[in-house]
């Protein structure tokens, strides 16, 4: 019996052996992530630290946003009533300021006051903090449907930027027409629904424009939800007597879409030769990036209660989902987690990319961050001190953004719960949440909520986020969208003497807003990098006019590098002075 004992501590040994070289040599399985002690979120950094100069004023109504967003609930508690609403900022009349886009629902057919306008609203932007509704004039007023989710892009290479509008049911693609939108969705064939016509419109959420072929038309992805109707609504009750609003376990999923751009005439539906096909997904955000710097754009998505996507662009028109491999698919107890809003940047300045994703209360949001090995990603929400602080909240939209510009992208999350009476059957969680901002203390994060302004002490039901420079000052406003309610326009009243390098890019057509071109910037030996896209956070999308870098308290960068999309050629310019340069494509 001693020798069999010896034997099988023999045998253990060797496979924990294996394990750890296994580990070492970065082969991941679904389970396959280990953690060390810095990953765990230790808090007293963040109960000690006073960081009170970023502040946020709440502009929305002296500013003229009259928005209220109309879920269209009327006692069933069907589920689309508590996802929405979205929006965003975009120069839609290329006056080079910048206005806002809010996406509005409506109420249910059959249950109709016969009172209540909804309809998708425009704000132009006149300067001044002032901001006039120019939803009339603009054709928009006449629109009415189940509205989800905007993202903004020239489709038609005319100079003007279009508008994207998810929705329950058929999409709307707003064609701008020097600045009155006319619905072209149907004959350009970019519904979101399956092309088998026979099945129910699809529940489309977040979407995202982007060049996947490199051949200057700017081609669309748009992120399906679930299979809802309201003929096919399940009850599902959390105290056991009352119905609430459901969760997507119990609905079949829906598979996102790709369009390619047929040179801004027509789109094809290609979701099947692309290969991302897939019903499993149930996906809520979407964002694009290029995670192994071959100059095409990958695509990655978070999906809600299945695990995430990673779609590695192959370079010759098809995709290849690498999420699992990758690390990014579940958690680290190889559980998929309820996926909402999804944002990717290099938090660290270390040249490695981490996709935030925000997740249901109980679930902190998850921090994938690239490792030595750009295909390899760990959760590294721990280590960056995320955990603790975004556990209970239930996140839907979340964004990085450089919001004191001292060089490291911060981050602002959009929260507030599904379930109205949740705090009757889980007293820890509430239906209105605050938003949350968190100081990026050189790749770990501060939760620095509470120092912000008046705004980040109001509890909302809050959904997309947004960033835009409305006033013109270098640094980055922020919208909140609202479930049921107004929007939030924050105005950033940051005391600081950072200095900001606005990067204004001019591609070449059809191309012109340079989309999928990335751009960094050297400063005092410091790199950051930053892509020109769309998509990102939850329903939303922030300005694509520029991008914003921080110079920290340096007036000069030393160096800037445009990478252009379609050609993939560099453009380098030295000792770029803080404020605005527009760089041309050559």
């Amino acid at each position: 019996m001693k020798n069999n004992f010896l034997k099988i501590g023999f045998l253990i040994g060797c496979l924990i052996f294996i394990q750890i070289i296994s580990c070492e040599n970065k082969k991941p399985t679904e389970k396959s992530l280990t953690f060390t002690e810095e990953d765990h979120d230790y808090t007293a950094d963040n109960e000690t630290k006073k960081i009170d100069h970023i502040q946020f004023t709440d502009v929305t109504v002296e500013a003229g946003i009259q928005f209220e967003h109309i879920t269209g609930a009327f006692g069933k508690k069907w589920m689309p009533e508590t996802v929405g609403s979205g929006g965003g900022f975009l120069d839609y009349n290329n006056d080079e300021r910048i206005d806002v886009f809010l996406v509005n629902s409506c109420e249910w057919e059959g249950h109709k006051s016969g009172n209540v306008k909804s309809s998708p609203k425009l704000f132009r932007n006149d300067g001044n903090n002032s901001f006039v509704d120019v939803t009339v004039e603009s054709g928009l007023n006449d629109i009415s449907i189940y509205g989800m989710g905007a993202s903004f892009a020239d489709y038609d290479a005319d100079g003007d930027l279009d508008i994207y509008m998810t929705a329950v049911g058929t999409n709307k693609l707003l064609r701008n027409d020097q600045g009155r939108f006319t619905d072209v969705a149907v004959e350009m064939k970019v519904t979101g629904n399956d092309p088998d016509m026979g099945k129910a419109p699809a529940w489309s959420t977040s979407s995202a424009w982007v060049d996947v072929d490199r051949d200057g038309w700017l081609d669309l992805f748009v992120a399906n939800y679930v299979k809802w109707t309201p003929a096919t609504d399940i009850y599902t009750t959390r105290d056991g007597k009352t119905k609430s609003y459901a969760t997507p376990d119990v609905y079949e999923g829906e598979s996102c879409r790709l369009y390619r751009n047929m040179q801004g005439k027509s789109f094809e539906d290609i979701t099947v030769n692309a290969g991302v096909l897939n019903n499993e997904g149930k996906s809520l955000g979407v964002a694009i990036e290029d995670f192994n710097n071959d100059r095409w754009p990958d695509i990655v998505i978070s999906n809600d209660t299945q695990p995430n996507f990673l779609y590695m662009n192959n370079g010759d028109g098809t995709f290849k989902n690498m999420a699992i491999p990758a690390g990014i698919a579940y958690d680290e107890n190889g559980r998929a987690r309820a996926g909402m809003g999804i944002d990717v940047a290099d938090i660290a300045n270390d040249n490695k990319l981490a996709i935030v994703i925000g997740n249901f209360s109980q679930e902190p949001l998850s921090l994938y961050t690239q490792t030595n090995h750009a295909n390899l990603f760990l959760d590294r929400a721990g280590a960056a001190k995320l955990t603790k602080a975004t556990l209970l909240q239930l996140t839907f939209g979340l964004l990085f953004v450089d919001l004191d510009l001292d060089c490291y992208a911060d981050l602002i999350t959009a929260n507030g719960h599904i379930e109205p009476e949740i705090n009757a059957v889980q007293k820890d969680i509430t239906f209105t949440q605050k938003p949350q901002l968190f100081f990026n203390d050189q790749g770990k994060y501060i939760d620095i909520t509470d120092q912000a302004g008046t705004p980040f002490l109001e509890e909302i039901v809050g959904r997309g986020v947004a960033s835009g420079d409305i006033d013109k000052d270098g640094d980055l406003d922020v919208l909140i969208t609202v479930n049921g309610g107004t929007p939030k326009l924050l105005r950033n009243d940051t005391r600081t003497d950072n200095k900001s390098l606005k990067v204004v890019l001019k591609g070449k057509s059809p191309n012109r807003y340079a989309i999928g071109a990335k751009v960094a910037v050297w400063t005092n030996g410091m790199k950051q990098q930053k892509m020109m896209r769309t998509g990102s956070s939850f329903l939303t999308q922030s300005d694509i006019g520029s991008l914003v870098f921080g110079l920290g308290d340096h007036h000069l960068a030393d160096s800037l590098i445009v990478f252009w999309p379609t050609t993939g050629a560099k453009k380098l310019i030295a000792n770029v002075s803080s404020g605005e340069i527009q760089v041309e494509e050559d």
